[in-house]
């Protein structure tokens, strides 16, 4: 199950990915329950989320060329030392009383446009430090370390926020320690990229940025699973990814709790992907790995329609926690199967496209579903998007040869 661990270099990015990755679970909800408390609207909790991802869409096709282009590690820590800024930034503003709806959306976006950078990178320097060999258990253990991260940095960020209450409200110095360690950890990562052995060679350059940005798209269009992959995810991130999102709306509004019952939500969530994690790494490739995702993807529709039509705090546990598992075990096999297609030189440019697909879906899905709660409710939004992503897991079962023969 840890076969990447073995793997020097891979170790040592694995650790400090994990450390940082629980500082931005603790600000991701310190940051919801913010704006949640600022605004009293699910909107805002969608556009913070949209503004966050929107820069993966415009800018993450130029970030795979710079990946090819250039030392994958140099621009991986340009993308942590601006996510530091952004964060530390935050925690100066909410300590000193200063914060607005306003401050916040702009550091999301320009957190995100750090993200369109390092994403590309991130992704594509992994095969080189593990081989294709133990790629799909390095993806897997990806996902283990974020949602281990998932899992505590909420619970840790809870307890913070729980620990400096007046009056049954947070304290502003709660959602600053949050935002400062999270700034904090983004240094294990500079690190960890500090101490890597291995360095990444950039291919010879045969065209300029537009002409190897064409050829990247060139290449991704004539590959008929890749294409295929890429709207799978779209479609998973964008009607699944909003399950998560509107979880404050659920703790509030459904169950009557606060930023505690919002944490525990998210934690058995993040259990849930953690075990999903650990399967995925388990199998590592195995047969039909494409058919055992859109089954796998199924499954999770009906967990999201069944969360949303239940009411029963308990059994909102168990449901996060299986639809969690469900989740990661689709996004990562899908993730799995475009490295594994996707050739060495070629790398950075289709994972970026992967994450404009993959990722895109993100802010769109929380945008489209933060809106429509707005103007109905939560549940009756996730119920919605329960459905119709039953309908795209059932058409590519039935009608994608494709993806089903991978």
């Amino acid at each position: 199950m840890a076969a990447a661990l073995h793997h020097r270099d891979f170790r040592v990015l694995w650790f400090g990915a994990c450390a940082s990755s629980i500082g931005t679970w603790m600000q991701s909800l310190a940051e919801n329950w913010l704006v949640l408390s600022l605004t009293a609207s699910a909107f805002f909790l969608g556009l913070d989320a949209f503004l966050q991802q929107l820069p993966i869409m415009l800018f993450t096709l130029i970030g795979g060329v710079v990946a090819d282009r250039n030392d994958r590690r140099l621009t991986l820590m340009a993308s942590q030392w601006v996510q530091l800024a952004t964060a530390a930034i935050l925690a100066v503003l909410v300590y000193f009383h200063v914060i607005e709806i306003w401050h916040i959306l702009l550091l999301s976006f320009t957190t995100g446009t750090a993200q369109a950078f390092g994403g590309p990178a991130y992704q594509s320097l992994i095969p080189s430090l593990v081989g294709k060999q133990d790629l799909t258990n390095a993806i897997a253990l990806n996902s283990i370390q974020f949602n281990v991260a998932r899992m505590l940095g909420p619970l840790l960020a809870g307890v913070t926020l729980a620990a400096f209450k007046r009056g049954g409200v947070a304290d502003t110095t709660a959602y600053a320690a949050c935002f400062a360690l999270n700034a904090l950890s983004f240094l294990l990562v500079i690190l960890s990229l500090m101490s890597l052995h291995i360095k990444h060679v950039p291919a010879p350059r045969t065209h300029n940025m537009m002409g190897e940005l064409r050829q990247g798209l060139q290449y991704v269009r004539e590959e008929r699973n890749i294409m295929a992959l890429m709207v799978l995810g779209a479609a998973t991130t964008f009607f699944g990814i909003p399950m998560l999102t509107l979880l404050p709306v659920f703790a509030k509004d459904v169950f009557g709790s606060g930023v505690e019952g919002y944490s525990a939500l998210l934690a058995f969530s993040g259990a849930g992907a953690v075990a999903g994690s650990m399967v995925v790494a388990w199998l590592g490739r195995f047969p039909r790995m494409g058919l055992t995702t859109l089954l796998v993807q199924v499954f999770f529709a009906v967990m999201i329609t069944l969360l949303a039509l239940n009411r029963s705090l308990y059994m909102s546990y168990v449901l996060l926690f299986v639809s969690g598992m469900a989740l990661m075990i689709v996004l990562s096999c899908i993730t799995s199967l475009v490295q594994l297609i996707a050739p060495n030189e070629m790398r950075g440019r289709v994972m970026s496209i992967y994450l404009v697909a993959f990722r895109g879906g993100m802010p769109l899905g929380s945008l489209v579903s933060g809106y429509i709660a707005s103007i109905s409710s939560a549940p009756t939004v996730l119920a919605m998007n329960g459905v119709a992503l039953l309908f795209v897991s059932a058409f590519f079962l039935l009608k994608n040869r494709e993806i089903r023969a991978l």
